[in-house]
């Protein structure tokens, strides 16, 4: 454990001290684009935040290959590789489109490339689906399924892009969640090291995301942009599939089991999923909107989640905090359910399923009741300025 820490501080230090440095450059080249009528913010804001988030997570890569304590995740090293070359990708991408404005299909074409660079180069796939005994015979089947989930959580991360701080924070939560869930995974299942490439890549996207945040946080002096936001979307994907693409078809056998143990099987399946419910929610909901107006999948509106938030009179801040709030109660409570059924705690579920309901309705209530203080300074009649949003 005291690796992963070393790791999340190294990793958090290095990027504020790259973000601090890209702020300054960027302003004193003008490195920003002219606000546009979608924006929120009213002076002229760098989008280039996504350089210092992949430079710090190649910086503590690159540490790691030269701490013994990591030597299993660089066994191959071409996983690792293919991992860092991806993000580079993403990150050029990124930042290309941050400053000109690039075509949705050549980000995408570049998003599949990126897929497939960590799942055919890396040879990171998902080779089963643990359901009974299913399993993916096909190889390019594995490909197929790792390098659409790959992209569909990047979208999805990038999507809720629209606050000061909210990707930050909604990753730094998702990534803490999870790195738990994977550090608990591995001790259960009697690995011989703790050390693995799902909760190293957790740790060192805390550490990214808590380095960054400072800047990011409203107002805002830096965004992340495409480069950012893209970027930790492919590492969080990456990292779910590197621990469920692990899990033996057998763990969810109903005969071996039992039907009261099955659920307590399958949330080693759905807690990577549910740490970015929100962001994959708003991502379908995106989708289905516009090309159900015959639109792109990818044209910007102001229908996303965070901007209806805005419209229920919820203040910008306030509405990041309430994002929060859902992703730490859905991951919390989901995890408390795994942890209770493994250590066998009394009522087993019953602590994560109480702390779900009261977290949940608690969330309710503050999300569709803004207070009478934010109503007044918004204004009940006010349409807030859209802001940016893929």
């Amino acid at each position: 454990m005291k690796q992963y820490l070393l790791t999340v501080l190294i990793t958090a230090a290095i990027t504020f001290a790259l973000t601090w440095a890209v702020w300054k450059l960027s302003l004193r080249f003008k490195l920003y684009p002219e606000i546009r009528e979608r924006d929120v913010h009213k002076t002229p804001t760098p989008r280039l935040g996504g350089v210092a988030i992949f430079l710090g997570i190649a910086a503590a890569m690159g540490v790691s290959a030269a701490n013994p304590f990591f030597a299993t995740i660089w066994m191959p090293p071409q996983t690792m590789w293919s991992i860092l070359a991806a993000a580079l990708l993403i990150a050029i991408i990124g930042v290309v489109d941050d400053l000109w404005d690039l075509d949705w299909m050549i980000k995408l074409g570049a998003q599949f490339l990126a897929a497939a660079i960590i799942t055919i180069g890396g040879g990171l796939q998902i080779l089963s689906l643990p359901f009974g005994d299913l399993i993916v015979f096909s190889s390019w089947l594995s490909i197929t399924i790792t390098m659409f989930a790959i992209v569909i959580v990047m979208n999805a991360v990038n999507f809720i892009d629209g606050l000061d701080g909210l990707v930050a924070g909604v990753c730094l939560i998702a990534n803490g969640v999870f790195f738990a869930y994977s550090y608990i995974l591995t001790r259960d299942t009697g690995a011989s090291s703790y050390f693995n490439l799902a909760s190293f890549l957790a740790a060192v996207l805390i550490g990214a995301c808590i380095g960054f945040l400072p800047f990011n946080w409203s107002p805002a002096k830096l965004f992340m942009g495409d480069s950012g936001a893209l970027v930790l979307g492919l590492l969080m994907a990456t990292s779910a599939i590197a621990v469920t693409g692990q899990l033996e078809p057998s763990a969810l056998d109903l005969e071996r089991l039992g039907r009261s143990q099955l659920l307590g099987a399958f949330i080693p399946i759905l807690l990577p999923l549910l740490v970015v419910l929100l962001p994959l929610l708003d991502f379908g909901l995106a989708v289905l909107r516009r090309m159900n107006a015959g639109k792109s999948p990818f044209s910007p509106d102001r229908k996303h989640l965070h901007h209806r938030m805005l419209d229920l009179g919820h203040r910008d801040r306030d509405a990041v905090l309430i994002f929060y709030a859902w992703t730490a109660i859905i991951s919390f409570a989901v995890l408390l359910m795994y942890v209770g059924a493994r250590e066998d705690w009394p009522g087993q579920y019953l602590p994560g399923v109480g702390f779900g309901v009261l977290g949940i309705a608690a969330c309710l209530v503050i999300t569709l009741m803004p207070s009478r203080r934010t109503r007044s300074a918004t204004g009940a009649e006010s349409d807030p300025t859209p802001v940016e949003s893929p």
